[in-house]
């Protein structure tokens, strides 16, 4: 299961049969994709997505610190790994609006869990403070 989800045997990182062989290679594409979708605002951007599509506005408002800049070049980097899709409506003033793929979904599926555990933790840890 583990070579099924981390990639092809025979690249460079692990030992052949190891089962970590692409993730863990210096020249593995499945690295740029990683570190997109858990970028500190591509999983906050991914998320937002997963419960409707959104206008550049929309997400700008609803992701509490995100620069414009960090916005566009998040919004870029999830267009062009297929997570995120953009629509252009031919409109004056234009209209865009941006919702996930279906590759985009199943990422935010896979995170969501990682980031429910990041927010339990993070009370715990805040409870632990505050006993003491």
């Amino acid at each position: 299961m583990a070579a099924d989800v981390l990639g092809p045997e025979g690249a460079t990182g692990g030992s052949a049969d190891d089962g970590r062989d692409a993730l863990f290679g210096v020249g593995c594409p499945s690295r740029r994709l990683l570190d997109t979708i858990t970028s500190r605002w591509g999983v906050l951007v991914v998320l937002a997505l997963s419960e409707r599509s959104m206008r550049w506005g929309e997400l700008h408002r609803f992701i509490d610190g995100i620069s414009e800049k960090m916005l566009a070049q998040t919004l870029r980097a999830l267009e062009s790994e297929g997570l995120v899709h953009r629509a252009s409506a031919g409109t004056v003033p234009p209209r865009v609006d941006y919702s996930l793929t279906d590759r985009g979904r199943q990422a935010a599926a896979v995170v969501e869990p990682l980031v429910r555990w990041v927010g339990q933790d993070t009370v715990a840890t805040a409870r632990r403070a505050d006993a003491s």
